[in-house]
């Protein structure tokens, strides 16, 4: 009868398993990421050991805490002595991994009574409701008491004569029962997993803002207010505690594992936010962006994401100010280009006097040294031999002719295209000498120092889409060509693996929140004049998941319309295969008087009465930049809605000219804006038109094709987009483009670099200048980045510092650590 049962019990069990695995391979077909993954923490039964093992519990809960936060196990089973199974053991795994298998066998012999019957029951420490128990061979008082107790403390009992049948298929049962236990637990583990991997809607809760009349300064603001936890915001937006990595408590990292967990979710609308040619001052389209995805999320409850370039510490001590951790170092990124950059030009000078100063064997014996009496080439090494076409993978088989081949770049130092990066405007390094020490026996050269966001590493971060596609572009960039005119690349001088590792933090985008609680990404910074001028790729495509199909993401391009938003298009759009639905357009009456022909704007200097009075005939003809900038943007098929970020100084009679001459040029709806008095309340207006305009479909396009010669293209943008008649190359930037065409670059989108202050070269041409010849002086590549980039004019990639610098009103209370002269 046993046997019997025993067969019964096997055949049941055996189908739960059998259902099991059958549920879990239908779970793995649909979800092949799914690597279901037991951890089982075991150690020895010795009581020998048990000193040892009470020393070991700490130990256990460490490993129990870390595979908690590891996504990829989805249980933890404790194999453990008693001595191990404390409450802060057992507590310590999270409810969701925790594979409880109670099976306990107690062999009761000879005379027992209930005191010692519990107290060798008591080490399992754990309910005893709904546990079964067996009673083997009892009778009488004891069992009848026995079987009280037990079900008093709501167990199941049964009983059953003794016999060592009984007793060997109980163990087996409960054997079988625990192997059941632990599939069902994958199962449902595997179940929770792929729920928890699903797009989850938001449960954004904002927080109140109270305007104040008069508007506080913007720091006064900001310190009023208590931001969220970055966790807590983190969660609201449905992303998973593996994801984030927390920098303090108000800005995180988040994990480019994402965009694989959210791969099959719908985009959100994308929305880009560009300016007509700005003032010296800047026309808000940061504000705009800000009071935009404010008055979506906290106001009109649509998910929203704004995703902002981070800041240059240059101008922030320099014209611009500086806005707490915003405007400083943030979670490091730009260090990390900065120190990305400088170790490849300390590489080059490096390599050009290694060469210049040692023969072929002597360089080989270094570059690949014997480490334990073993030669071995790296694998970076080994893909330099396969790209000069050399088949061989042991270094002592190399001819003389293929070592030679191998170690000598021979760069020429008149050739060298790469500069050094400081995160600091100084105009002193705009031309400096290196190699004037004794020690590099004679090695100088002329060389330069750029901006470090004007760096093609920065470039890079904003335009890959994934770590192996930026190691790859790493290795690429094109530091200068060799005397034989090749091209000298990153990889040729084994440095890429080495910048790899310096940039894994920086591509991860940073999360902040605007004063209201809502998102914000803050990802790489190029400036739009010497760069492409827009936030990362990785940013836009993260928050476009994030948000939903039904959400919107908020990205803004530097300056006008003219650089930032064409470079977004031809250069940005391109890379991400991203097309914006909308773009809104920010103007402000300060800069229309500008270019009606009012008088010059400049920093820190008290702004002529004309811009602090009602003046309706400038506004009038300094709308022509506002039309031109209109047109440029009908120019990619894509709506424009004009936002005027309205002053305290503005009229009505002014706005309402504005906003009436913008429609008449072509503008699908034209807002005031009033988020700088008001927060995201007073974008509601803005929020509705862009909601409206983005659900209606566009005819995107390209301004030019990539197949067209590297001067038309630049033609084109010339004409098109600043209104050149023409353009004049010199005769450096007709050799450059001579050189690009022979390697095989002609095929690269452009970046141009060139003033923001005026649609022409010259800055103080405002309005619609018409009637110029746009000169290009020198042209370079960033092959890495992908885009070939002319120099217009007398643009230079260092800015310098003003006669009275901001950093003079900056400073640091020693005792509560508050930073003074924020704005």
């Amino acid at each position: 009868m046993v046997k019997i049962y025993a067969l019964c019990v096997h055949l049941i069990y055996s189908g739960i398993v059998q259902r099991s695995r059958e549920e879990l391979k239908a779970i793995r077909e649909t979800n092949p990421g799914l690597k279901p993954t037991l951890a089982i923490i075991q150690a020895g039964e010795d009581d020998s050991l048990l000193e040892v093992n009470k020393k070991m519990a700490g130990k256990v809960i460490e490993e129990i805490l870390r595979l908690n936060e590891d996504s990829r196990v989805h249980g933890i089973f404790l194999h453990l002595p008693q001595s191990f199974l404390s409450k802060s053991v057992r507590n310590a795994i999270k409810p969701q991994k925790d594979v409880k298998v109670m099976v306990k066998v107690t062999l009761v012999r000879g005379n027992l009574n209930i005191q010692n019957f519990l107290s060798c029951n008591s080490s399992l420490d754990a309910p005893l409701v709904g546990k079964m128990a067996v009673l083997l061979g009892l009778e009488g008082p004891l069992k009848v008491t026995l079987q009280f107790l037990l079900q008093n403390n709501g167990m199941m009992v049964q009983t059953r004569q003794w016999s060592s049948k009984h007793f060997h298929f109980e163990v087996f049962t409960k054997m079988f029962v625990a192997a059941v236990v632990i599939c069902q637990h994958v199962v449902r583990s595997s179940r929770r997993w792929i729920q928890e991997q699903q797009y989850q809607p938001w449960r954004l809760r904002p927080l109140k803002l109270q305007p104040l009349s008069p508007v506080p300064s913007d720091i006064e603001i900001s310190r009023a207010q208590t931001p969220k936890p970055i966790s807590q915001l983190a969660q609201e937006i449905g992303l998973l505690p593996e994801e984030l990595e927390a920098y303090g408590n108000t800005k995180a990292k988040v994990h480019l594992s994402l965009l694989n967990r959210l791969q099959h979710q719908p985009n959100g609308k994308y929305v880009l936010v560009a300016g007509i040619t700005p003032t010296p001052l800047g026309e808000g389209k940061s504000t705009v962006t800000i009071g935009l995805v404010q008055a979506l999320s906290a106001h009109l409850k649509l998910n929203s994401f704004a995703c902002l370039r981070q800041p240059s510490q240059g101008p922030t001590f320099g014209v611009k100010g500086v806005f707490l951790c915003f405007n400083l170092h943030l979670t490091g990124d730009i260090h990390a280009i900065t120190a990305a950059n400088n170790l490849v030009a300390a590489a080059i000078d490096a390599r050009i006097l290694h060469e210049a100063t040692q023969s072929d064997r002597a360089l080989y014996s270094r570059l690949v040294p014997s480490v334990n009496g073993v030669r071995c080439f790296s694998p970076i090494q080994m893909a330099r031999l396969q790209r000069l076409g050399i088949n061989k993978s042991d270094p002592s088989d190399l001819t003389p002719e293929e070592i030679r081949a191998f170690v000598r770049l021979d760069l020429d130092p008149e050739k060298v295209t790469w500069q050094r990066v400081v995160d600091t405007n100084d105009r002193f390094l705009r031309k400096i000498t290196v190699g004037q020490a004794n020690t590099e026996k004679g090695h100088a050269r002329q060389t330069q120092f750029d901006i470090a966001v004007a760096s093609e590493i920065m470039a890079i971060l904003a335009l890959t889409d994934g770590l192996g596609d930026m190691r790859a572009r790493l290795g690429r960039m094109v530091v200068g060509s060799s005397r034989n005119g090749q091209p000298i690349t990153a990889d040729d001088l084994g440095v890429t693996g080495a910048l790899a590792v310096l940039m894994k933090d920086a591509i991860k985008p940073t999360l902040m929140q605007t004063l209201e609680g809502t998102p914000v990404f803050v990802h790489a910074g190029p400036f739009a004049n010497i760069a492409h001028g827009n936030s990362s790729v990785l940013a836009d495509k993260l928050a476009l998941k994030l948000v939903g199909e039904e959400g919107y993401v908020v990205t803004e391009a530097g300056f006008g319309a003219d650089i930032g938003m064409e470079k977004f298009f031809n250069i940005k759009c391109r890379t991400s295969g991203l097309t914006p639905d909308v773009v809104v357009l920010v103007a402000t009456v300060r800069a229309l008087k500008m270019h009606g022909g009012g008088p010059n704007v400049t920093a820190g200097v008290p702004l002529p009465k004309e811009y602090i009075n009602e003046n309706l005939q400038l506004v009038a003809d300094g709308c022509s930049n506002l039309k031109k900038q209109i047109q440029i943007t009908h120019l990619f098929g894509v709506p424009v809605i004009v936002a005027l970020n309205v002053f305290k100084t503005d009229t009505q009679a002014e706005i309402d000219m504005v906003c009436r001459i913008a429609e008449a040029s072509g503008a699908s709806a034209a807002v005031q804006c009033h988020h700088w008095s008001r927060g995201g309340w007073g974008s509601v207006e803005l929020a509705h038109a862009v909601k409206k305009v983005a659900s209606q479909k566009n005819h995107f396009q390209f301004l030019y094709n990539l197949q067209d010669s590297i001067v038309e293209k630049i033609r084109t943008i010339a004409q098109k987009v600043y209104g050149a008649d023409d353009i004049e190359l010199s005769p450096e930037a007709q050799a450059k483009i001579d050189y690009y065409n022979q390697q095989g670059f002609s095929a690269l989108p452009i970046c141009m670099a060139k003033t923001h202050l005026s649609l022409s070269h010259m800055p103080e041409k405002k309005g619609v200048p018409t009637g110029f010849i746009l000169p290009i002086r020198d042209i370079r590549a960033s092959i890495g980045a992908g885009f070939i980039y002319p120099l217009v004019g007398t643009m230079s990639t260092m800015p310098g510092l003003p006669t009275r610098p901001c950093f003079y009103d900056i400073d640091l209370d020693p005792v509560t650590e508050e930073i003074k002269g924020l704005f």
